[in-house]
């Protein structure tokens, strides 16, 4: 019996060895033939097993078989096929290419090297891809009435090509982990090293009527820097760059520029159509259509599409690239693909996408920083009602408690593209760089030439370019001070400075305290914090220089007299809440008491006399509302930078004073609203346009109306008039039009020299309309306090019946970042010491 059961056991074993024989596990990579590039999607199919495998974005794949000699078909979409034998050493991995092959059908192009002049005219290329067009509706992901799909998105920013010598220098010495595993870039044998990656998975809903759309991220992992940058703002950065693409728009989004889509509803008049050749894809037959732009220097793309004849004309895969003479800047390359896949109703939906580009500040081969993303669809279940529950969540992507908890067994068995062995490490090696000295010293130099602030243990001291500025009433100004970090507390925020003028002899100070809801920063998104602040010091009236730091170095070079200020003591209570859909809202108290300084006095009435008033004090209570749908930004330790999209931002304030309320000498309310909107007319460029308005009801001084925002710097100022004198205009109430138009070198790209230097037109016109009511008019009720004199001369006025107007034309993009503009004003010429012209500068960096 003992025997039968060591038999029985044996036996057993034979057949386990055996089965395992006769299994491998057969992994090789599928490239071009003539480029070398890998091929993602490649279809690997074992026919005796029905089953098969695709290649990853890297052109891998891995497959089990069963038998040593089982044969493989190795296939693509523009590709001649391929049968290749399994080998019997399952660890060895195969290199197989794939060359561009065509299986001509009944259609047969004949050309020959001289191509005759383009016309659209009995063109079949472009009778065929208007049909593409008439057909965009029933082929859009939008087709389905409902559908229910995974998504899965990596992002990636590598270095490339890091010299070897520079890694051997002492001061990169404790960085060589972070080299020590490169990924290969197969088209031209370059090394990528991953420094940054981040992974998402989610699933989305859509229903048709009425369009309605939710995703709910499952899990998302993300390379953490720690306080060197905002994680959230880098990661909005990247996939604000590399925006997800409908080839169906008539307009792409990529790297903040609009290009035309080849298949837009105008993409005939901006592109050439060729047919190139006719082929078979899973079946159906595919027609390859090349295209390119007929101006080489606009913003458009070229590269293959390949369109369906099965009668819907869709797209099953398209790649997309950009010239290198047009005027985009730091991109030194640009690849698109994208494939699609059939559903049994015939539709393609959107399989993956993928998106690489390398950027350099300078024209060097080496030395460049490569980006990536990538974006897989899977689980399509289309047409299946979905509960409306889903959709009745709020509207930005819901993140479920535990995403960011998944584990990397779970994140093997879940993501839809493997990792390279580079990106692997890459959540290692960052989170060992947080506690390398090296990089910590790097660090605080970084936050100090960036943001202005030192880190200081658990406070942080700045910012920078304001401890040194200067003026008329103050002279010279030193100021010092900081703020408190996270390390100090989550919840409390104290921030302080001093300063001393040493013309006028005195000390001004600032002293705040803010408290955190959600245990965030004060300074990030989203906001949600009280604050109590009381500031002595200096300002010039009626300027809200969001473009400039107040009291900073820049702000003391001024043209004209910038010889009108105010000493201040304001009080602020100050409550702000941001909810996840850019909604926010903010209320407030502020106590304010005014004096004049440098070239202004009040002057009031007195009998037939003029008394001097020496300070107005108001107590004020305020509510602020502000919407901004899809808006994007990075966070900075100071600003928030906006990646401005074409949805609009609207904002609207109420300002209640009440007079005896703590000393407030007046009654009144002012209303604000103010509605900004970009209009991308691609490829003409952008436009920006600004609507503001503002009411102020109340028997009111000056100075407590509507001072119109001037700008006397060298600044540029998109929010401010640019010719306009400080304290030049006032107002109960107004409405004014900004507009800015971008051409982005769409002109200048048809001048022979010009298109050689990147340069980009830009157009600007600032329109405002307003008036004083009567009871707020000095010249008409004789009891209200005077405008403030120079020279004898009245230097402040009332918009009459004529509007205030000034436009400009400019130049962008000089040396990539410098924007110069030449700007005139029309109207109101004969105000004393007002500029009729005037140039002014200002740095911006643009793709």
């Amino acid at each position: 019996m003992r025997y039968k059961k060591l038999s029985f056991l044996f036996l057993l074993l034979l057949l386990a060895v055996r089965s395992l024989a006769q299994t491998i596990v057969v992994s090789g990579v599928i490239r071009d033939a003539a480029t070398g590039q890998p091929l993602k999607n490649a279809s690997i199919l074992d026919r005796s097993r029905k089953r098969g495998t695709r290649s990853d974005s890297l052109g891998r794949f891995s497959l089990p078989v069963r038998a040593p000699d089982t044969r493989l078909e190795i296939s693509m979409i523009g590709y001649g096929g391929k049968t290749i034998t399994a080998g019997t050493d399952s660890a060895a991995s195969m290199n197989i290419v794939l060359e561009q092959d065509i299986k001509s059908l009944a259609m047969v192009v004949v050309t020959n090297n001289k191509r005759s002049k383009y016309r659209n005219k009995d063109n079949p290329a472009v009778e065929l891809i208007r049909k593409v067009i008439a057909n965009k509706g029933s082929n859009r992901p939008g087709a389905f009435d409902y559908a229910t799909y995974e998504k899965y998105e990596k992002a990636e920013i590598c270095l490339r090509d890091v010299s070897r010598e520079k890694l051997n220098r002492p001061r990169y010495k404790p960085y060589q982990f972070l080299f020590a595993h490169p990924d290969s870039l197969a088209a031209d044998s370059s090394l990528l090293y991953p420094v940054y990656l981040e992974e998402t998975l989610s699933n989305n809903y859509y229903k048709k009527k009425p369009p309605q759309t939710r995703q709910i991220i499952t899990a998302e992992k993300k390379a953490d820097f720690g306080n060197l940058i905002d994680s959230k703002g880098i990661s909005t950065y990247i996939n604000a760059l590399y925006a997800d693409i409908d080839i169906y728009d008539n307009n792409i989004t990529l790297f903040t520029n609009q290009f035309v889509s080849p298949i837009s509803t105008v993409a005939t008049t901006f592109y050439e159509y060729y047919i190139e050749d006719t082929i078979i894809s899973h079946g159906q037959r595919v027609v390859r259509l090349n295209y390119t732009p007929r101006n080489p220097d606009d913003l458009l793309f070229r590269g293959l599409l390949y369109i369906t004849l099965d009668g819907n004309y869709s797209v099953e895969k398209a790649t997309l690239t950009v010239s290198k003479k047009i005027n985009l800047n730091f991109i030194k390359d640009l690849h698109i693909t994208q494939d699609f896949e059939r559903t049994p109703g015939g539709h393609y939906y959107l399989l993956t996408s993928d998106i690489s580009a390398s950027f350099s500040f300078s024209a060097k081969e080496k030395g460049r920083i490569y980006g990536r993303k990538i974006v897989s669809y899977s689980h399509l279940v289309t047409n299946q009602p979905i509960a409306d529950s889903v959709f009745s969540l709020t509207s930005p992507p819901l993140t479920l408690p535990d995403a960011s908890g998944k584990t990397e067994s779970w994140w093997n068995a879940h993501r839809h593209d493997s990792l390279s062995p580079g990106e692997a490490l890459v959540y290692k090696n960052i989170d060992s760089l947080q506690h390398l000295r090296a990089f910590i010293r790097v660090k605080d130099v970084v936050n100090l030439l960036v943001s202005g602030y030192k880190t200081a243990g658990k406070f942080e001291i700045g910012p920078a370019n304001t401890f040194y500025s200067f003026n008329p009433v103050e002279g010279f100004r030193l100021k010092f001070g900081g703020r408190s970090t996270p390390a100090f507390s989550k919840r409390w925020y104290p921030e302080a400075y001093g300063a001393y003028g040493f013309t006028d002899r005195r000390w001004k100070y600032d002293l705040g305290l803010a408290y955190s809801f959600n245990k965030l920063s004060v300074y990030g998104y989203p906001l949600h914090y009280i604050k109590a602040s009381y500031q002595h010091d200096v300002k010039i009236p009626g300027q809200e220089l969001q473009f400039m730091q107040e009291n900073s170095f820049l702000l003391s070079f001024s043209r004209g007299n910038n010889d009108k200020w105010l000493y201040n003591d304001i009080f602020r209570l100050d409550y702000v809440h941001e909810l996840p859909n850019h909604f926010s809202y903010a209320l407030g108290f502020k106590y304010w008491a005014q004096r004049p300084a440098g070239a202004i006095y009040y002057v009031q009435p007195k009998g037939n006399a003029f008394d001097t008033v020496s300070q107005i004090s108001t107590s004020e209570l305020s509510a602020q509302i502000r919407w901004a749908p899809h808006e994007k930004f990075y966070q900075g330790r100071v600003y928030r930078v906006p990646f401005t999209n074409q949805y609009p931002i609207f904002t609207f304030r109420y300002t209640a004073g009440i007079k005896g309320l703590f000393g407030g000498n007046y009654s009144y309310q002012d209303l604000n609203l103010n509605i900004f909107k970009r209009f991308y007319l691609s490829p003409f460029g952008y436009t920006d346009m600004t609507l503001s308005g503002g009411y102020v009801a109340g028997k009111l001084p000056f100075p407590l109306l509507n001072i119109l925002p001037a700008n006397q710097s060298y600044a540029y100022s998109a929010n401010s008039y640019n010719l306009m004198n400080f304290l030049e205009f006032v107002s109960d109430h107004y409405v004014g039009i900004n507009a800015e138009h971008h051409f982005n070198g769409f002109l200048f790209n048809k001048v022979p020299f010009l298109k050689r230097l990147k340069w980009r037109e830009i157009i600007t016109g600032k329109l405002l309309y307003g008036g004083v009511r009567s009871e707020n008019d000095p010249s008409k009720d004789p009891l209200l306090m005077k405008y403030p004199m120079t020279s004898g001369l009245s230097s402040t006025y009332i918009l009459g019946s004529q509007p205030y107007f000034e436009g400009g034309i400019g130049i962008g993009n000089i040396f990539k970042f410098v924007r110069v503009d030449a700007i005139e004003r029309f109207t109101y010429l004969n105000h004393p010491m007002v500029p009729r012209y005037g140039i002014r500068f200002q740095i911006k960096f643009d793709y």
